[in-house]
């Protein structure tokens, strides 16, 4: 079936965390090949609407790309149970804890689910349930919004602006907004969540203003990498390279080009030969005369 954007409910978008590596590949596969999997959808929004249960990353990529209409199959299941569904069949990506304790405090919510119906449905314990839901409580709504739009890592904050949240619940918001702009990595926010906990008033104001001097005095020096690391790396490049090109040969993209490009093409791949043959003589020259 094809659904018109207006006609989708996505009540439960605020279920996962974004990503722009994700969703960049995710739009670049839409404009490339257009949408090569339906949503899925299960009935029941207001106003005879479709509630949108898996799909988001492609109805955002097809509303960028200023599509009308999105393809979807609709599942004959109840919400909770297409919910819990959708969650399955997107194991392969992962999931965050955080977005475990979000989907739980929906199903709880919504659906007056008990903490025994839960942890029967995730195959978990109650307190397992319990302990997944505090979590979404005691961290700061603020800094969730900033995980959901993907400004900062779920186990980040998780591990470090939750604790820091639990002493001094205003602090953390500051300092989560103030280092969001440069999207840290869980290092990096660790680092700044301990210099924050440890700093007097005057020094904390200084760091929520430029964040970034903090992270560019501690990161550690670049060891330089060992030349026969990076001969071992480069020679392994090649093959790699190779093997690709190879893979896109046996594909016929060569019969896709014109006469002109064929031919500069033979010409550039009996360069490389040389230079590969030339690579390959020397390294076994070189490892004779060692031996």
């Amino acid at each position: 079936m094809e659904l018109e954007f207006h006609q989708l409910d996505r009540r439960y978008e605020t279920l996962r965390t974004t990503s722009r590596e994700r969703e960049s590949r995710v739009l670049a596969s839409l404009a490339r090949d257009g949408q090569q999997l339906p949503v899925v959808v299960v009935a029941g929004g207001d106003g005879g609407r479709y509630v949108l249960v898996d799909g988001y990353k492609r109805v955002r990529g097809l509303i960028q790309l200023g599509q009308d209409v999105v393809r979807a199959t609709c599942w004959d299941l109840p919400e909770q149970e297409a919910l819990l569904l959708g969650r399955l069949m997107r194991s392969a990506e992962g999931e965050s804890a955080l977005e475990q304790a979000w989907l739980l405090r929906e199903l709880q919510e919504r659906f007056e689910l008990s903490l025994d119906d839960l942890a029967r449905r995730f195959g978990r314990s109650a307190s397992w349930v319990s302990r997944r839901l505090g979590l979404a409580q005691d961290l700061p709504e603020a800094i969730q919004q900033l995980v959901r739009r993907g400004q900062l890592g779920p186990h980040a904050a998780m591990k470090h602006l939750l604790p820091l949240a639990r002493a001094n619940r205003a602090g953390a918001i500051a300092l989560a907004q103030a280092i969001a702009p440069l999207r840290p990595s869980t290092r990096a926010t660790a680092a700044l969540c301990v210099a924050f906990a440890r700093a007097n008033e005057a020094s904390r104001e200084q760091l929520l203003k430029h964040p970034e001097l903090l992270l560019r005095v501690s990161q550690p020096p670049q060891r330089a990498e060992d030349p026969a690391q990076q001969l071992e790396r480069d020679v392994g490049a090649v093959g790699g390279i190779a093997r690709r090109a190879l893979s896109r040969v046996h594909a016929g993209v060569i019969k896709e080009l014109l006469p002109p490009e064929q031919m500069r093409l033979r010409r550039t791949a009996v360069g490389v030969r040389h230079d590969v043959e030339h690579l390959v003589g020397a390294i076994e020259k070189e490892v004779s005369d060692a031996g």
